[in-house]
């Protein structure tokens, strides 16, 4: 009888735990991400793995934002430096400490593009009642540029929605 209520009381907490882990996964909206001087948020929901930056294999006659392919688990990825397609001024070499900072962030395989993007450092994971506000967009952004939002220390970040940038022309065309 008191092997019963024994297991009876860990499958209690047990789904308690599932039911917690859950309601916290679910509240984790976004991937914060350093690129740059910016700020960004990627949603988790559109985002994959993240891997250290391994060695890429260099493609002639792509454009400067495009670093390569690599190997990751079995699979080749094209490399995207972010920083350089948002902006291709800010395009710079890096130091041997930033690349040891530097984390490829793939996407999520159901948006079936096999793609890493290069982003500077990893900030974390943040919830929607960790922003106190939503900034205006100015005219012109890009389509894969989702909201805006200011968080409770007054920083910037620009939530970037993948499955957009997935479909995007000037993405996809690699080559000069």
């Amino acid at each position: 009888m008191a092997n019963k209520e024994a297991l009876r009381d860990l499958q209690s907490r047990l789904a308690e735990r599932l039911h917690a882990a859950r309601n916290e996964a679910a509240a984790a909206a976004w991937l914060a991400v350093q690129v740059g001087q910016n700020g960004y948020l990627l949603p988790l929901g559109q985002s994959g793995e993240i891997f250290p930056v391994a060695a890429t294999t260099a493609m002639p006659y792509s454009q400067p934002w495009m670093l390569g392919v690599v190997n990751l688990r079995g699979g080749l990825y094209s490399v995207v430096d972010l920083a350089g397609f948002i902006n291709s001024a800010q395009t710079a070499a890096r130091s041997e400490q930033a690349w040891a900072q530097a984390r490829l962030v793939t996407f999520n395989p159901e948006l079936e593009i096999n793609c890493a993007l290069v982003v500077d450092a990893l900030v974390g994971l943040r919830r929607q009642d960790a922003f106190a506000g939503v900034v205006s967009m100015p005219e012109g952004m890009p389509d894969y540029f989702g909201q805006r939002l200011v968080d409770v220390k007054g920083v910037s970040w620009q939530e970037l929605n993948l499955q957009t940038l997935a479909q995007n022309a000037g993405f996809l065309s690699v080559g000069l």
